[in-house]
Order: C-alpha cells, then sequence, then structure tokens
C-alpha cells in the first residue's frame, strides 16, 4: 500500500513520489521525473482549487439523507476522468438493504484505464471519495465541507481519506498527458462511493469483472491511511471491522455497550483477544522504528491517559453512539421504545468476521438473559471487513521505497 500525507500540502508535495513509483516500477529515465516534478509544482493551485471543490460535495455514505451528493460526487470523478481521456464507465452495484428494511440505490464504481500496452505493465489505483460524517459541534475548528488554509496546511472532511490521495494519482496521470509523454505503465482506476461503511457491493463488482477489467492487472496501490511515524510510510497492513447495531425493544430496559471491554480496555467477549495472531520478531524490529510519540499523540486528541501505551496494534471495541436514549441538554423522562446501541471491534490478523459475529451475538445474548429483562434483544452485523497483511518483501514494497526517497528525500518507515 502506497500511503499519502494526512495533509494536503503533504500530499501535493507527494504527487513527485507518485510520479517516481511509476518510474521505478518501469525502470524510465531519471530526467522525465525532473521535468514532471517541475510540472506538478508549479500546478499546486490549480490541484488545490480541484480539491476544494471535490471537498464541497458532502459525500457522507453513512447518512442516507446524502445519497443524492455521493452520486453527484461519483459522477464528478467520473467526469474528470473523461475529460482526460481515459475508458471510463459508471458500473452499477446494486442497491443497499437498510436496517430497517428499506432498500437505497448504491453509488456506482468508477472505473477508468489510461493505456492498453500489452508490453507495459498495469498498475491498479484503489481509492474512494465518500466520507464520515462531520460537523462543527463535533469539534472542527473550520467549516469541514469548505476547504481552509491555516499556516499552509488546508483542512477539510475527505481533504486526507480520501479525496486528496485520489486526485494526486489522477493529477500524476494528467501530468504525463500534459506534457506529452507516454506514460510508463497501464494506469487503472477504481474509485468507490461506499468505502467507509464497508464497500456495499464492491466484492460482488471486483469477482464480476475479474475476467475483464482486473484481468490484466499486475499490482494494485491503494492511498489511504495515516502516517503514524513523523517520517514517510508505506502501510504493510490495515485493520478490519465489524460494525454492529444492537437493538432493544421494549418499555423499560436500555442496553449499553460499556460491558463490552473492561476499564483497562480488555475486549471481554469470550474468544476475540485468542484469535490475535502473534507479533514476528521482524515485525517487533520495524515498529521500534516508527518514530511515533504516544505523549505527543495524547495531546493531539486531548486525552490524559491511553488504554494501550505502545505502539502494537491490537483488536479494540468502539461503542460512539446510541440512538433512541436521550442525550441532549436538560431532563426528559419518557422513556424510549427503542434503543440501538452502535458500536465496532477493530480487528487484527487472524480475527475472522464471521467468528466475530457469532461471539458477539452469543456474549450480548448472554449478558442479556442474566438480565430476565421482558424486553427483545436483536444484535446485526452490518459491517463485516477482513484485517488485510501484505508482504513488505514484495518488489512493489521495495519500488515505493525507491520512489518515496526520491520524492521526499527521506527512506519510508513501514506500519
Amino acid at each position: 500500500m502506497f500511503d499519502c500525507d494526512p495533509r494536503l500540502s503533504g500530499s501535493v508535495m507527494n504527487l513527485p513520489a507518485v510520479l517516481s513509483l511509476l518510474l521505478v516500477i518501469s525502470t524510465v529515465q531519471a530526467f522525465q521525473y525532473k521535468e514532471l516534478a517541475q510540472f506538478i509544482d508549479s500546478h499546486q493551485e490549480e490541484y488545490v482549487e480541484t480539491l476544494r471543490d471535490w471537498v464541497a460535495i458532502e459525500s457522507d455514505s453513512s447518512n442516507v439523507m446524502r445519497r443524492k451528493d455521493l452520486h453527484r460526487m461519483m459522477e464528478l470523478v467520473a467526469q474528470k476522468l473523461r475529460l482526460m481521456g481515459g475508458t471510463v464507465e459508471l458500473v452499477d452495484i446494486g442497491e443497499q438493504e437498510l436496517p430497517d428494511g428499506q432498500t437505497l440505490l448504491l453509488p456506482k464504481v468508477v472505473t477508468a484505464q489510461f493505456g492498453t500496452d500489452v508490453n507495459k505493465l498495469t498498475v491498479c489505483v484503489y481509492g474512494h471519495v465518500d466520507v464520515q460524517p462531520a460537523k462543527l459541534e463535533d469539534g472542527w475548528a473550520t467549516d469541514p465541507y469548505n476547504l481552509t488554509d491555516i499556516n499552509g496546511h488546508l483542512y477539510g472532511r475527505g481533504a486526507s481519506d480520501n479525496k486528496a490521495p485520489v486526485l494526486a494519482w489522477i493529477h500524476a496521470v494528467g501530468a504525463y498527458q500534459a506534457l506529452n509523454m507516454e506514460l510508463p505503465v497501464n494506469v487503472k482506476f477504481v474509485i468507490e462511493g461506499m468505502e467507509e461503511t464497508g464497500s456495499n457491493g464492491l466484492d460482488a463488482m471486483i469477482l464480476a469483472q475479474r475476467d475483464t477489467f482486473f484481468s490484466d492487472v499486475d499490482y494494485i496501490i491503494i492511498s489511504d491511511c495515516g502516517w503514524l511515524s513523523r517520517r514517510p510510510a508505506l502501510t504493510y497492513g490495515t485493520r478490519g471491522n465489524c460494525y454492529f447495531f444492537a437493538e432493544v425493544e421494549g418499555p423499560k430496559q436500555d442496553l449499553h455497550s460499556d460491558t463490552l471491554i473492561s476499564p483497562s480496555g480488555k475486549i471481554l467477549i469470550p474468544g476475540i483477544r485468542e484469535a490475535v495472531a502473534p507479533l514476528s520478531d521482524e515485525e517487533w524490529k520495524m515498529y521500534q522504528d516508527i518514530q511515533f510519540d504516544v505523549e505527543d499523540y495524547k495531546n493531539k486528541i486531548g486525552v490524559s491517559q491511553l488504554m494501550y501505551s505502545n505502539k502494537v496494534a491490537l483488536p479494540h471495541c468502539h461503542h460512539p453512539r446510541h440512538r433512541g436514549a436521550f442525550s441532549d441538554p436538560g431532563t426528559k423522562t419518557v422513556i424510549p421504545a427503542k434503543v440501538t446501541a452502535k458500536f465496532s471491534i477493530r480487528q487484527v490478523p487472524d480475527m475472522d468476521p464471521a467468528m466475530v459475529e457469532k461471539q458477539v451475538t452469543d456474549y450480548l445474548h448472554s449478558v442479556f438473559a442474566k438480565r430476565k429483562s421482558p424486553n427483545k434483544l436483536k444484535v446485526t452485523m452490518v459491517i463485516g471487513a477482513k484485517p488485510w497483511l501484505a508482504d513488505t518483501q514484495h518488489p512493489l514494497y521495495e519500488a515505493g521505497k525507491i520512489a518515496i526517497k526520491r520524492g521526499t528525500e527521506h527512506p519510508p518507515t513501514t506500519t
């Protein structure tokens, strides 16, 4: 996974690193890189304005009321790629079934292709242009949908995750075209609009096109992670995510997810911790090189203490909200007929979503049974994404290391 800096200023400067990766894979002469980098530097203002337009679209995939904005976002992506002369398709991936049984049209997946030379390698760039919810009352210092410059850093929902990285790759291809340079590799794009809620429909779409669009792909590159280290990073693994709705329906009882974890952060659900793959000696050595300052991180997020004080990734449970329970200022004596607790369990290798679903469901029902409540409990897993781990010795990682060092003058860490 080739990673981009989480700030736009970093992402624009890292366009040369993107160009370098394309060049390294194909062993094109370095003089092209210098010319391309100069072109990128001279067009930063244009790139920022394009990102500003993209950030302004509230493409929140979790909010069904914003689905029209999400469809418009996908059309905008397709239009930009078409104007560059790419072979573009908006792929229909069907409907989404909501927890209440209603169905909603999923945003189409954009695929695009630049170059069909059978003598060249083919690189497929994955990205997404949907975003998480964002409001000023959530703690934003600026309007999240108005790209804002503060001391040379640009802030806006989706600026780092994942609109700027997507644009970095698109603009890299555009730079080759503007300078009438032949692309060193065939480039394909697959860009979706439901990543933040589990990539609904994407698996089926990829399987359906494995013998067509994806048949000649040699490498797949993802730019969709932040950097824990102060140095540029190559990501070789990501956590999975199991997201649950726990609904309690009845006249009296609310269900809280507090009993899912201990005060020290240990997940209490039997079997969860036991599934975690042991850390290899090689991984432990890599982690020691990550320049991650725990104290600095605590200051950034505004807490005095973390549940864990090291860099090692462990499964954790996050319960962000309850629907139906009263949370506004003041008091309310009305007892809701239904309360829905939403929580997620982030996974690491070798955890399996199907097993986590069974463990969570069994555990919640066992705890609920002890309450002897007349109410009804329904547990639903709405997202089941597996953790991902790659081989850091793969040739693409070697190319990525060279590219990052060339583009940023710093060797990357591996995270």
